[in-house]
């Protein structure tokens, strides 16, 4: 082979035995010489990266924009849960008693009017149309009931409750409770043989001062049964309810 390409390939040749006798002397060749690692190496790892960049400057400020329109209201929302209770306050400390006061003016003793009497019968069957007179005093402590006459005489005006029950024995009872010679009220009981029978009666009345009260058998027939020994009694009573508030 003539010209330069066989030129060529004796240079070839004689650069080849001499690049396999150099690397033979050592495992890392020469970076500087022609043919080392001739065949290239694997790719080299990424390299780090590289420290971030400064901020850039602010940007002016744009112009204020037109106010929206108000939307419209959201729905109801709902409850939220019950609270717990809270702690209840404690009393405050009792004030520093005040000073004691000066003693007030004695007042007038209240005045109670009394008027009352409780009497039985212990004489024999009284004769009609006259007062009976009932001498057994149980209670007469204001003097208004005169037993000699058997008249309750009203000293405080006002209203009276009177009441009286009989012992009826051998005959019939008819008996009136008298006001000021005026006939009040009638009690009339029908005497059973071989009995004890009661007759009783009860009036309110309102009392002027100096009027009279009394009982007495009614009619003239044979009425007066009434009776009174150790064990039965027929008994009168009468007492003042309230005053007239005007004249007291």
């Amino acid at each position: 082979m003539t010209g330069p390409a066989g030129f060529l390939l004796c240079l070839l040749l004689l650069v080849a035995p001499h690049c396999t006798e150099v690397a033979a002397q050592g495992d890392e060749p020469d970076p500087k010489m022609p043919c080392a690692k001739w065949m290239g190496g694997a790719p080299g790892y990424p390299g780090h990266n590289g420290l971030p960049g400064r901020d850039g400057k602010d940007g002016r400020d744009g112009l204020k924009g037109e106010k929206g329109e108000e939307g419209a209201q959201g729905p109801k929302g709902d409850a939220g849960a019950m609270g717990s209770r809270g702690v209840a306050g404690f009393p405050g400390a009792p004030g520093v008693p005040g000073l004691m006061g000066q003693k007030g003016q004695k007042g007038e003793a209240a005045f109670v009017h009394r008027s009352a009497f409780s009497v039985g019968l212990t004489e024999k069957p009284p004769a009609p149309n006259i007062p009976i007179r009932f001498s057994k005093i149980f209670y007469n402590e204001q003097g208004h009931y005169d037993a000699s006459t058997g008249k309750f005489l009203c000293n405080i005006p006002g209203t009276y409750y009177f009441a009286y029950h009989l012992t009826v024995y051998l005959s019939d009872v008819k008996v009136s409770l008298y006001k000021k010679d005026k006939a009040v009220i009638f009690t009339y009981d029908q005497f059973q043989n071989n009995n004890v029978d009661q007759a009783s009666g009860s009036v309110l009345l309102h009392l002027n001062s100096g009027d009279e009260v009394w009982l007495q058998v009614y009619g003239n027939g044979n009425n007066n049964g009434i009776y009174a020994d150790n064990v039965n009694d027929s008994t009168f009573m009468g007492f003042l309810l309230y005053p007239d508030p005007d004249d007291h």
